[in-house]
Order: structure tokens, then C-alpha cells, then sequence
């Protein structure tokens, strides 16, 4: 009898020792990485099943057992990614904390949705072609602009963060909503048309960089607007072609003649709808506008800002200036 439980004693000893060593020891069953998306509600044991399947720990009763033994822990929704070897405590802590997988996306001011949608791409979030077709849905903006062409201007610049679950749909309604918070803080109680705001707002951010320059610029743009002028406004020539399919890194005599709306060298007043997003300094210049006798403007030869001008003359003096300034260069 003695002799029995020693041996009863010994297998229960080796298999407390056995689930340990497994408990314990670093386990990847999978190749590379791999992703499990955990929904609101999601269960230890649903979790333990998918997590044994994806092969991220060896068996269910691994987590479950985890589970077991932090009872008051609470088990977060969203996606976790996995590529490494780790202990089911290890899994466990990760999901009770919350160590969901994002990839942060940054949209720099003065992006358009076609750079967007690029970059969205390069990055592995979604394809181009199905951010642009959710582009151009203008549901989410239609209450505020019904002019709208497409979500263009209203993509706010800022850092999202984007997971293999995120939507193009989703991720437009969120930038939407982001420029709708940016533009109520800056517009309040203004009663102005946003589609022309941010039309205008997208040209600032598009030929300048610099915040000063940007209310100048604005003046500008108005000025000429007021005088029947046409804008003569590159980016809006480079966005026309663009559109069009056509556009090669440089502007061509093709690209200046092209009858396309958004072609201000051929079309006066502003362009259909923005070119860009605009940031929230280009917006507040639209907004406010510097008062100025301005009618053109040309970029420094020696770089950092623009020249601005009152008369024709002294706009084609300065511009001959930059491009003898920039053939040297060349």
C-alpha cells in the first residue's frame, strides 16, 4: 500500500511538474505572424479555442487555466498580433491589458486623398483603389457641404490609428468627424459657406508652407476672385490632371490648357471643391484673410517664402528673377 501511493504521489508530482513545464514554456505553432480579432463579448473559452487553433499556445486549457487562475482579470476586445514564441501567461497578460494592434497613419497637411490613398496602400492597410471609391462617397459631410464632389478637404490631417479591421468607410468617417471638431472650434459662430472656405483653405495649403505667409496668400486669392481675375493657381492645375489620369511630377502646356474645371488657369473663380486637406492654420486664414493690396505672388529666388506683388510689372520682374535664380540651379 505504501508503496502505491508512493507511486500515486509520484504521478501527480510529474504531472503537476508536466503542466508547469507546458504552462510555463514559450510556445509558437504558427509561421511568421499572425493576427486573431477578439469581439466585444468574446469569452476565455471561445478565446482559449481560436488561440490553440491559430496556434498561439499548445491547447485550450492552457488559457483556460490562466483564466482560472486570475478570475478578476477582465479579457479586452480588439486585434492582437502574434509573432513571437510566448507562454499562455504571457498570452494572457497580453489580452487582460489591452495590447491591441494598431499601425499609426499620418496625413500631412496639404494631402490630398489620391496621396491618402497611396499611403494607405504602401503601408498594408487597405488598396488605393477601395479608399478612393470610399472617397468618394460625400454621405459623412453632406449635412455641412451638399456642394461636396467627393471627401476631399474634409480628410483632416492628423495621426488615426488603423488595424486590419478598419474599413475605408470607417476610416472616412473618422477623419470626417475629426475635421468637423476642428472646424467648429474654429468658425464658431461664423455664418459662412464651408465648401468655399475649405476650397480656398486647400489652395493656401497647397502654395505655401509657411504659417505668416498664409493669410497673405488667402488675401491674394480673394482679391483676385473680387477683380473677376482667374486664380492662376498651379495646384489646382496639377490636381485637374490628377483627376484626369494624367499628371507626371511636372506641369506641361498641356496640363495649363486643359479645359477641366479645376484648371484655374483656364476657368475663373475658384475651383469646384478643394484640391487638398488643409490643416487648421490654412483654414483659420480663409477664415480671416489678411487685407492687403496684393494681386500676385512668386516664390523667392533665393527660397523661404514669396515675393508678393501689387502691379503685373513688378510680379514678372520678381518672377524672371526666380527662374533665372533656378536655371543656374538647374
Amino acid at each position: 500500500m505504501r508503496r502505491i501511493a508512493w507511486l500515486s504521489a509520484l504521478v501527480v508530482v510529474a504531472a503537476a511538474g508536466a503542466i508547469a513545464y507546458l504552462i510555463g514554456a514559450p510556445y509558437q505553432g504558427f509561421q511568421g505572424e499572425t493576427f486573431l480579432v477578439f469581439g466585444r463579448g468574446t469569452g476565455a473559452i471561445e478565446m482559449g479555442r481560436e488561440l490553440a487553433q491559430a496556434g498561439v499556445i499548445r491547447s485550450p486549457w492552457e488559457f483556460w487555466m490562466e483564466r482560472a487562475l486570475h478570475a478578476g482579470a477582465r479579457l479586452q476586445a480588439g486585434e492582437y498580433r502574434f509573432h513571437q514564441p510566448a507562454t499562455p501567461g504571457d498570452v494572457f497578460r497580453r489580452i487582460a491589458r489591452g495590447d491591441v494592434y494598431y499601425v499609426e497613419f499620418t496625413v500631412d497637411e496639404g494631402a490630398n486623398m489620391f496621396d491618402i490613398a497611396q499611403g494607405l496602400e504602401t503601408l498594408g492597410v487597405m488598396p488605393a483603389a477601395d479608399f478612393l471609391r470610399a472617397a468618394s462617397d460625400t454621405k459623412p459631410i453632406r449635412d455641412i457641404d451638399p456642394w461636396a464632389k467627393s471627401l476631399e478637404g474634409y480628410l483632416f490631417p492628423s495621426t488615426y490609428r488603423l488595424d486590419h479591421s478598419t474599413t475605408p468607410a470607417q476610416l472616412c468617417r473618422e477623419m470626417t468627424d475629426q475635421f468637423r471638431k476642428q472646424w467648429h472650434k474654429l468658425a464658431a459662430g461664423r455664418q459662412t459657406r464651408v465648401h468655399d472656405i475649405i476650397t480656398l483653405a486647400s489652395m493656401v495649403e497647397k502654395e505655401t508652407g509657411l504659417p505668416a505667409e498664409r493669410p497673405l496668400v488667402a488675401g491674394v486669392f480673394l482679391n483676385r476672385l473680387k477683380k473677376g481675375m482667374r486664380m492662376e493657381c498651379d495646384p489646382t492645375t496639377v490636381y485637374a490632371a490628377l483627376l484626369d489620369n494624367r499628371y507626371r511630377d511636372v506641369i506641361h502646356k498641356s496640363d495649363l490648357a486643359s479645359q477641366n474645371p479645376y484648371n484655374t488657369y483656364q476657368h475663373a473663380g475658384l475651383p469646384p471643391g478643394p484640391i487638398a486637406n488643409p490643416g487648421a492654420q490654412s483654414i483659420q486664414a480663409a477664415l480671416s484673410p489678411a487685407a492687403t493690396d496684393y494681386l500676385y505672388f512668386v516664390a523667392k529666388p533665393e527660397g523661404g517664402g514669396h515675393n508678393f506683388s501689387t502691379t503685373l510689372a513688378s510680379h514678372e520682374k520678381a518672377t524672371r528673377e526666380y527662374r533665372k535664380k533656378a536655371r543656374k540651379a538647374g
